[in-house]
């Protein structure tokens, strides 16, 4: 139950800092070039790797507040780094082919899968 607490929260904490982040850089840096969204995504992508391995090996936290953390607040901030992670995991496991496959379905099949869903949507 507690772990469902702590993602829920920490959901909220993400969201909360992806859209206050979305803002504050679209203002410094406009809106022709998606500079939050990569910001975004290239902070929660170093943040996934970093609390993964010290909350892993260096220090010592619930695995609620862990899940809390990791699956919530990043995953609330960004999904982008929950892909990075799994990608980095399957590399150092030696499965590079599998990584690359990985990549290249997830950028393939979610370009895809936007534009089919933008172009239906406005279609129908």
């Amino acid at each position: 139950m507690w772990t469902y607490v702590a993602i829920a929260v920490g959901g909220i904490l993400g969201c909360w800092a992806r859209y206050g982040m979305t803002n504050l850089l679209q203002l410094l840096f406009g809106r022709s070039f998606p500079v939050a969204t990569l910001c975004i995504n290239v902070l929660g992508s170093f943040l996934m790797g970093f609390l993964f391995i010290v909350t892993l090996d260096r220090v010592t936290i619930s695995p609620a507040l862990r899940a809390g953390i990791l699956t919530g607040g990043l995953g609330g901030f960004t999904t982008f780094s929950t892909f990075s992670m799994e990608t980095l995991l399957l590399a150092e496991e030696g499965e590079v082919l599998k990584a690359t496959t990985y990549v290249a379905l997830s950028i393939t099949l979610g370009l895809l899968a936007v534009f089919s869903g933008a172009y239906l949507a406005r279609t129908y």
